[in-house]
């Protein structure tokens, strides 16, 4: 909940999806929510945080909103919100650690 109140993105209807495959019915499970209008909530571990920031910007679009937020409510706590592709550029160099949680916005109506 603190990572989807940080996201600045709509919290009145939202989904938990938790971690996504790692590898098989990955990208089917990512095209069923497409179309999905609700705020997305994943997590995700630091090693797969940049393949997953990729995959999503692949199905969801290269401009969908999002923010990444990690280490929350710890002394390292982080909140990056833009676009798939700015979150995704602000990753790209970095040493990421720790819990991170991704939401996403729904696809708009």
């Amino acid at each position: 909940m603190p990572a989807l109140v940080n996201s600045g993105i709509p919290t009145n209807r939202f989904c938990f999806e938790g971690f996504l495959p790692q590898k098989k019915g990955r990208h089917t499970h990512l095209q069923s929510l497409a179309q999905e209008e609700r705020t997305m909530i994943f997590y995700e571990s630091p090693m797969r945080l940049l393949r997953t920031l990729e995959d999503l910007a692949g199905v969801f679009g290269p401009d969908r909103q999002c923010s990444v937020s990690r280490e929350l409510t710890k002394m390292f706590e982080e909140n990056v919100r833009g676009t798939l592709t700015e979150v995704l550029a602000h990753f790209k160099d970095k040493a990421v650690k720790g819990e991170i949680v991704i939401v996403v916005a729904g696809r708009e109506t």
